[in-house]
């Protein structure tokens, strides 16, 4: 009979920097002295683009454990817990590269499957993981939920309507910043979210549900990034999550809110996967609902566990 997960804390490295995590094990009826425990399917999660661990990839990493899975949530580099300086630099490159490492780190577990590692990313980590998934074979299975594109966000704006002079200006500050950091000036950075809740509202719904989540009791962790340095921005010009989707031949489920502004780019992202696929919209929910909201991420959690039940291992579905 299984019982609550375990967290344990661990760490490993991605390109030289040391990464936090969270490594949740299914809790289970003692097995008898002596007996070895069958290794079991793992899947790596990561965070939205400002998110730490302890927030929505967290919850699903908890909740996908109670079904039978060793998960791995984890701090990106230069953020949360993990090592990287600057701090707050949002790098798509190395993103991927925490996800790559993060699977290295799993193949090494006695308690896990090595052949039978999956991988899920919550907002902007569902672009990244779909890149990292399509260049690394060890990720047998892939799934997103409210996947971002988040260098297309910023190009484009979270529903692609965004003035084009827009992303120029931002690039014009990134180039600033880079100048202002070769004459040894501290390295500006730009705010995430609204400083109040009045100008988060005027800022219209997404803004607001994202100022709500990361901002409020909500959802609020010390450690999540509530800026970003200006140098990330041309980082994120040169990054398309979508570019090698030709490349992904492993099963792929896309899961989206139905009134999520970001819904076109799961849409998007499924029109340009050509192996097997698949797209779950959540009726009514947004693109925050998705990452804490009891319903929707109950639902979500069910499709995840079919999903890699059938391509990971043959795990009971959920009470």
């Amino acid at each position: 009979m299984r019982t609550d997960p375990m967290r344990t804390d661990v760490t490993f490295l991605s390109a030289g920097l040391k990464i936090a995590a969270h490594l949740y094990t299914p809790g289970s009826a003692p097995s008898p002295a002596g007996d070895t425990p069958t290794p079991l399917p793992a899947i790596v999660v990561g965070h939205p683009g400002s998110g730490v661990k302890e927030q929505a990839a967290g919850l699903y990493a908890r909740r996908l454990a109670e079904q039978g899975f060793v998960t791995l949530a984890f701090d990106a580099a230069h953020q949360g817990e993990s090592e990287g300086e600057p701090r707050s630099l949002e790098n798509p490159a190395q993103r991927v590269e925490d996800l790559k490492a993060a699977v290295s780190y799993l193949t090494t577990r006695a308690d896990v499957a090595p052949d039978r590692i999956g991988a899920l990313g919550i907002c902007a980590s569902g672009g990244y993981a779909l890149t990292a998934a399509a260049t690394d074979q060890r990720v047998r299975a892939i799934a997103t939920v409210s996947a971002a594109d988040i260098a297309r966000q910023f190009r484009l704006g979270a529903d692609g309507a965004q003035d084009p002079a827009v992303f120029q200006g931002m690039l014009s500050a990134a180039a600033a910043a880079r100048t202002a950091e070769a004459h040894g000036e501290t390295l500006p950075t730009f705010p995430l979210f609204p400083a109040t809740e009045e100008e988060a509202r005027k800022a219209g719904p997404h803004v607001y549900e994202g100022w709500e989540y990361y901002c409020t009791p909500r959802a609020a962790h010390p450690r999540s990034a509530k800026s970003l340095t200006w140098t990330s921005v041309d980082h994120l010009a040169l990054f398309d999550a979508f570019h090698a989707l030709p490349l992904l031949s492993r099963p792929l489920l896309l899961i989206a809110g139905r009134e999520a502004v970001t819904s076109w780019m799961s849409g998007e992202a499924f029109q340009k996967t050509t192996g097997p696929k698949e797209l779950h919209w959540i009726e009514g929910a947004t693109h925050v609902d998705l990452y804490d909201k009891d319903g929707p991420v109950t639902e979500a959690v069910t499709e995840l566990t079919r999903f890699y039940g059938t391509h990971l291992s043959h795990l009971a579905p959920i009470a």
